[in-house]
């Protein structure tokens, strides 16, 4: 009974040693970046080249696109700096609204905001990783509402899906 006994604190005493000791410990910053290669990104200013024009978007989306990459990265940034290891430009060619849902007195019932962007990205320390893509988010609202309540809002949103998109297609290394 005295062996069992000792046996099971011995036991417990081990489980318990592996259990702390064996603490798992994950960074999910959500970028791929070899640090000791690349230290500076220059983000352009996005012009938005669009039919459709909403001013407010462009400072919008570039003070999104910044403050993400200087949350989730170590790089500095900079603006229009040509010798940066990494470089992101681009433009906005796509504000549209369409609708999506039509009632049945023949009125739409959800109008859709869809913003488009085209970017470059340039990697200065490597070939072949550059990157030319479009990336395209939207909300839908209430057609009973008036663009102009709802345009900012989502205008962040939309910005916010966007910047992650890009965030993971260059430097997030998905």
């Amino acid at each position: 009974m005295a062996l069992t006994k000792r046996f099971a604190c011995i036991l417990t005493a081990l489980w318990l040693t592996a259990l702390t000791a064996c603490v798992p410990s994950y960074k999910l910053n959500g970028s791929a970046i070899d640090y000791s290669v690349y230290r500076t990104i220059s983000i352009a200013n996005f012009p938005i080249r669009a039919a459709l024009v909403y001013a407010p978007l462009q400072v919008t989306f570039e003070n999104t696109l910044v403050d993400y990459i200087e949350r989730n990265t170590r790089l500095r940034t900079s603006v229009g700096n040509n010798s940066a290891d990494l470089q992101l430009e681009g433009e906005i060619t796509g504000y549209n609204i369409t609708p999506v849902a039509v009632g049945s007195d023949a009125y739409a019932t959800q109008t859709r905001l869809t913003i488009t962007v085209r970017v470059r990205y340039i990697d200065n320390r490597a070939e072949g990783k550059d990157i030319d893509q479009t990336f395209s988010a939207y909300r839908d609202f209430d057609a009973n509402e008036m663009l102009t309540d709802v345009q900012d809002q989502l205008c962040t949103e939309i910005s916010q899906e966007l910047v992650e998109l890009i965030f993971n297609a260059t430097l997030g290394n998905w």
